[in-house]
């Protein structure tokens, strides 16, 4: 998150410089909830001292209104067919979103035998 956060800082005073007016805050979406907790929390625990300056980062451009924090659902996660082992329901969901399709599927088989 701290990554994308500076590019989106460098993207604006791009367009600053350009003379592109920016109107709205920037939303930056993450699956994972506890880093949305984490980079909005203003205490740190014991738990998040190696993440501290990269929490600094997100949260104080949360703070000025720049940025705006979003959940991602699971469901909603397309890489997750690509970097986890899934059921097989969510699988085929993720599969048909990304519109792909089986080399080896019946309907091709019987094309061939015709």
């Amino acid at each position: 998150m701290a990554q994308t956060t500076c590019e989106l800082l460098w993207l604006q005073q791009l367009l600053t410089f350009l003379k592109i007016e920016v109107c709205f805050s920037a939303k930056l979406f993450c699956d994972n909830k506890s880093a949305i907790y984490i980079a909005t929390n203003p205490v740190f625990h014991e738990r998040t001292k190696h993440v501290e300056i990269d929490c600094h980062t997100v949260r104080d451009q949360v703070k000025n209104g720049f940025l705006k924090l979003m959940s991602v659902a699971s469901e909603n996660q397309h890489a997750d067919i690509l970097t986890k082992p899934l059921q097989p329901g969510p699988f085929f969901s993720l599969l048909n979103c990304m519109s792909m399709s089986s080399l080896f599927s019946s309907q091709r088989g019987s094309e061939t035998s015709a």
